[in-house]
């Protein structure tokens, strides 16, 4: 499961850059217990969290993912081949998650240091997460129908549509209709620590 692969790349990252759990603790403005908690745990953190873990250790969320911190490779750039993409499946309810019933691929998750964050995503047909976090998202539907609510109003997304926004406004999505939709994802940071 890739969830445990995160939880266990956050331990293993740290221990790497010889950071201690009360120093990601004052990085992050997490609790050490809390860092702690998420290292022994087989679920990944919430994305914002997740986020905040990456930025502190120099890297961003989606290369958290990956199965080799020493890569031989020009970090310069990341390729991909479509079998080689990195799904995940977050069901069931993890608090201010940002993936909470998403089944997602991470399209550049050996890149280091990028800023933005792009995927594939499938969200699931119930909108129960309201997520809000840093940054700037952008949103493409190659399949399906999606439902985008920002700020309280809700905007109908088919194939072929976009949008653009400030992900510090309050946002949910579901998929509409029989079939799960499918949207290619960026997100973008701000600021890197």
């Amino acid at each position: 499961m890739y969830e445990e692969l995160i939880t266990k790349n956050i331990k293993e990252l740290r221990k790497q850059k010889n950071i201690t759990l009360q120093k990601l603790a004052d990085l992050t403005g997490l609790t050490k217990g809390y860092l702690s908690k998420i290292e022994r745990a087989k679920k990944a953190p919430p994305y914002s969290t997740l986020n905040k873990i990456a930025l502190a250790l120099g890297v961003d969320a989606a290369f958290l993912l990956g199965t080799n911190f020493q890569k031989s490779q020009d970090t310069r750039i990341s390729f991909t081949k479509r079998h080689k993409r990195k799904r995940i499946e977050i069901l069931g309810s993890i608090s201010e998650g940002y993936l909470y019933g998403y089944e997602y691929e991470a399209l550049a998750f050996d890149k280091p240091g990028k800023n933005m964050e792009p995927y594939i995503i499938e969200p699931a047909f119930e909108d129960e997460a309201i997520f809000q976090h840093e940054g700037e998202e952008f949103m493409f539907v190659l399949e399906g129908t999606h439902e985008l609510v920002y700020d309280g109003k809700t905007y109908i997304m088919e194939e072929g549509d976009c949008v653009y926004f400030d992900a510090a406004v309050p946002h949910t999505g579901r998929s509409l209709g029989k079939k799960k939709a499918k949207l290619l994802a960026v997100m973008f940071n701000y600021k890197r620590l």
